[in-house]
C-alpha cells in the first residue's frame, strides 16, 4: 500500500487536499476515524448555520407585519429543525464522498498512527507514502472550572442535536460559537445569559461592531456578564447554578441547561505527532513555513494543527497551497485578507486588521464610516433595523481592514478581502460598477 500522499484528517484541509491531488493525478490515501467533512460539517459550520437559518426564518415570520404580512400563528418545532439540519449534514457528506471516489482517492476510514514521515499504521495495515499531510484538527476545550464534572452540560455537539427547547440556558464563552447559540435559542423564545471573561464578546473582532451587536441582543432580552470570570458550577434542584466573580463581587446565575464554549485546541496527541520530531511555535503549535511544509521536508500540516488560523476556509486554502507544492507549482499562502463572520442576525463580518491590532503595531490610520441605510437595498428589507460599514485606512490610502454589521455581511465581505489582499486603495472601489440596488454598494459611498 504505497501512496504518493498520504494525509491524517477528513475535515476541510484533508478533503481539500486529497481532491486536489487527486485530481492531478496522484494517489492519495486520506485516513479519517469518523465521517469525512471534519467537524465544520458534522458539528460545527454546516449544521449551526442550518439551524439559524431556521432561527433567521422564524424571526421573520415574527416581524412580518413590519412589511405589510400578516402571519396568524408562529410556531416551532426543534425535532424538524434539528431533522433538517441532519438531512443537510447527510446529504453534504455523501456529496465529499463522491468527489473524493471521482477522484480515486482512497478513503480509510479508522485511527492513523504515524511511525515517520513516510509510515502510517491503521488497524493491522501500514501504509507508506513519498508525502504526509497532517490535518488533525481540533477539539474543544474544556476548562477545569470546579463542580463542571458533576453536572451535565452541554458542548456545541450536545447543543446541537438537542430536541427539546429549554427554557433558560447560560452559556460560559462569549465568542463566535456562543454568540452563535446565543442568538439560535433566543430567536426560538430560551432566555440566555453569556457570561464572558474578557471585556467585550467576540473578542479579536472589531470592539465597536462586537459592542454594537452585543447592545442589540441585549435589548431583544439576551442577558451579559462581560469581565467576569466562573468559579463554581453545581446542580440546584432541576437547574444547573453558575457561581462567577464580577468586578471583585460574587454572583449567582442559574438556567436548565449550561453550554460550554470557551475555545478550541489543536489536537496534538494521539497519532504519533511524536515521532516525526517538529519544530514547534512558542504557543506549541506545529510551524510552517509558507508552503505549509513543516521542519520535516515531506511532511505538511494543514488547518488547525498549525494553529495559525482556525478557520475552515483558511484550511481549504492551505491544503491547495500544500498540494501545489508537492506538485511543483508556484503558490503560497497569504494570511493578509483572512475573512471571519459570526452569523448571528444580524451578522458581523470582518477582514485584515482591527483598529486594536494597528494601534498595537502603532501604524497610523483613519476610519471611515457609514450606516448601512446609505444602501436603498439595505433600508428595503432591514425595516427599523440598524447596520455599520466601517472602513481602516492607511497613511498612502491603501485599505486596512473592513468590518461590518449587517446582512448580508458574509455575503459582502469577500469583496473587501480581494481588495485587501491586492493592496488596493479606498478609491478603487469607485472604478467598479456595482448592481444597483445592493448593499454592497456601500463600499462605493465611502
Amino acid at each position: 500500500m504505497k501512496y504518493q500522499l498520504a494525509i491524517i484528517g477528513g475535515g476541510p484541509a484533508g478533503y481539500t487536499a486529497a481532491e486536489v491531488a487527486g485530481k492531478a493525478g496522484l494517489s492519495v490515501v486520506l485516513f479519517e476515524k469518523n465521517n469525512v467533512g471534519g467537524v465544520c460539517l458534522n458539528e460545527g459550520c454546516i449544521p449551526t448555520k442550518t439551524l439559524l437559518y431556521s432561527a433567521k426564518v422564524h424571526d421573520t415570520a415574527l416581524h412580518a407585519s413590519k412589511y405589510g404580512v400578516n402571519v396568524k400563528e408562529v410556531s416551532v418545532d426543534l425535532g424538524k429543525i434539528i431533522a433538517r439540519k441532519t438531512k443537510v449534514v447527510r446529504k453534504l457528506v455523501l456529496g465529499i464522498k463522491a468527489k473524493l471516489t471521482a477522484q480515486h482517492v482512497t478513503l480509510v476510514q479508522g485511527e492513523a498512527y504515524v511511525q515517520d514521515a513516510h509510515t502510517i499504521r491503521c488497524g493491522e495495515e501500514t501504509y507508506t507514502c513519498e508525502h504526509l499531510m497532517l490535518c488533525t484538527g481540533s477539539a474543544a476545550f474544556v476548562p477545569p472550572i470546579p463542580g463542571l464534572d458533576t453536572v451535565n452540560y452541554w458542548m456545541h455537539r450536545e447543543a446541537l442535536d438537542n430536541k427539546e427547547l429549554p427554557a433558560s440556558l447560560v452559556i460560559v464563552g462569549g465568542g463566535v460559537i456562543g454568540m452563535e447559540f446565543a442568538s439560535f435559542f433566543h430567536s426560538l423564545g430560551t432566555q440566555v445569559t453569556v457570561i464572558e471573561m474578557m471585556d467585550e464578546i467576540l473578542g479579536g473582532l472589531d470592539k465597536e461592531l462586537s459592542g454594537l451587536l452585543r447592545a442589540d441582543y441585549a435589548k431583544r432580552g439576551v442577558k451579559f456578564l462581560l469581565g467576569t470570570q466562573v468559579t463554581g458550577i453545581h446542580q440546584a434542584g432541576e437547574e444547573i447554578e453558575v457561581s462567577y466573580v464580577h468586578e471583585g463581587q460574587e454572583g449567582k446565575v442559574c438556567a436548565q441547561k449550561l453550554l460550554m464554549s470557551v475555545g478550541r485546541r489543536p489536537v496534538m496527541k494521539g497519532f504519533g505527532l511524536e515521532n516525526l520530531n517538529l519544530e514547534l511555535t512558542p504557543r506549541g503549535t506545529v510551524k510552517v513555513d509558507e508552503f505549509l511544509q513543516s521542519s520535516v521536508p515531506g511532511v505538511y500540516v494543514c488547518g488547525d494543527l498549525n494553529g495559525v488560523s482556525l478557520l475552515a476556509h483558511t484550511a481549504v486554502r492551505e491544503a491547495e497551497v500544500a498540494v501545489h507544492h508537492i506538485l511543483g507549482e508556484k503558490d503560497a499562502m497569504s494570511y493578509r485578507a483572512i475573512p471571519g463572520v459570526v452569523y448571528t442576525n444580524p451578522e458581523v463580518a470582518s477582514v485584515g486588521f482591527t483598529e486594536e491590532a494597528l494601534k498595537r503595531e502603532g501604524r497610523a490610520y483613519r476610519v471611515v464610516s457609514l450606516p448601512a441605510a446609505y444602501s436603498g437595498r439595505f433600508v428595503a428589507e432591514n425595516e427599523g433595523v440598524n447596520g455599520v460599514c466601517k472602513v481602516l485606512v492607511g497613511e498612502d490610502e491603501e485599505i486596512m481592514g473592513v468590518h461590518l454589521l449587517g446582512n448580508p455581511a458574509s455575503e459582502l465581505i469577500v469583496q473587501a478581502g480581494m481588495m485587501i489582499e491586492d493592496r488596493r486603495k479606498l478609491s478603487d472601489w469607485k472604478k467598479y460598477v456595482f448592481p444597483h440596488p445592493t448593499v454592497g454598494e456601500l463600499f462605493r459611498e465611502l
